[in-house]
């Protein structure tokens, strides 16, 4: 048998007993794999994609997820998450994902859930998720008793990315997406403006032709990291000056380079760190 099927056998003993199944959707590999064994399983009809759209939602990013669920052949619901009138979210602490998944999942619940009558929901965490210490949004997730399939199945994120190349998934390369929140230090607030601003700069930026990449903001500088690879041909001439133009277009004042590169999750390791101290 194939990776695939392998998975998709352990995915379908997972839902055993789900007649309609919502999966929590982003149209990252981890998602975009669940909702494509999900379908497999419980067959295309009984699955819906369930998206959630905020100013933490990147355009690019809702378009990506709308083409990857129709090749998948899922119907993709959109529903408008408030996140930004929580003060806690809005606070920035290193909880922020709990405040932001606790809002999806309750707007899940209220409206998604009763309307295509869903007798569950699901994410993707995947096996290497569970033993990051930088996940609180896992917190509200079990907290609304939603569904890890890929997790509890044992497939990490090699075993996902494998899968995704084997389902020809478009998605299967895509580099991790954070929320635009992530690009804030924590305990400088999440504001619309800000989001915002991270949005156009990152846009320009893929325009440019990097594809991984974050922009963080730190007021009026922007720190941008990308894989050191991509570090010697972004610091001259001619990406250069158009990375400075492009960023400062989007209304920062300061373009820095992190000689450090990508950092995933290091707001949040270091906050969590120090957190109560």
């Amino acid at each position: 048998m194939s990776d695939t099927d392998l998975a998709a056998d352990a995915v379908a003993r997972q839902l055993s007993g789900v007649r309609r199944l919502g999966v929590a959707f982003s149209g990252g590999v981890d998602s975009s794999v669940l909702l494509a064994l999900a379908a497999r399983a419980l067959g295309r009809d009984r699955v819906v994609a369930v998206l959630g759209v905020s100013p933490s939602l990147a355009a690019d990013e809702r378009t990506a997820a709308h083409a990857v669920a129709g090749q998948i052949g899922v119907p993709l619901i959109e529903v408008t998450t408030h996140e930004g009138d929580r003060p806690e979210y809005r606070a920035n602490g290193p909880d922020r994902c709990f405040h932001c998944k606790q809002e999806l999942f309750t707007r899940i619940d209220a409206t998604v859930a009763v309307e295509h009558d869903l007798d569950a929901i699901a994410y993707g965490e995947n096996a290497d998720d569970v033993r990051r210490t930088d996940r609180p949004g896992a917190l509200a997730a079990a907290a609304h008793g939603v569904l890890t399939p890929l997790a509890t199945a044992g497939l990490a994120k090699a075993d996902v990315r494998r899968i995704a190349h084997e389902l020809a998934l478009p998605c299967a390369d895509k580099p991790a997406a954070p929320c635009l929140a992530s690009r804030i230090p924590h305990f400088s607030p999440v504001l619309p403006g800000k989001l915002s601003q991270v949005e156009r700069a990152e846009a320009a930026l893929r325009r440019l032709g990097f594809a991984d990449l974050r922009v963080r903001h730190h007021g009026e500088v922007a720190r941008l990291e990308l894989p050191p690879a991509d570090l010697p041909r972004a610091a001259a001439e001619p990406l250069r000056s158009r990375i400075h133009q492009a960023v400062t277009a989007a209304g920062f004042r300061y373009v820095a380079l992190d000689l450090a590169g990508i950092q995933s999750g290091a707001f949040t390791h270091a906050a969590i760190q120090g957190y109560g101290q």
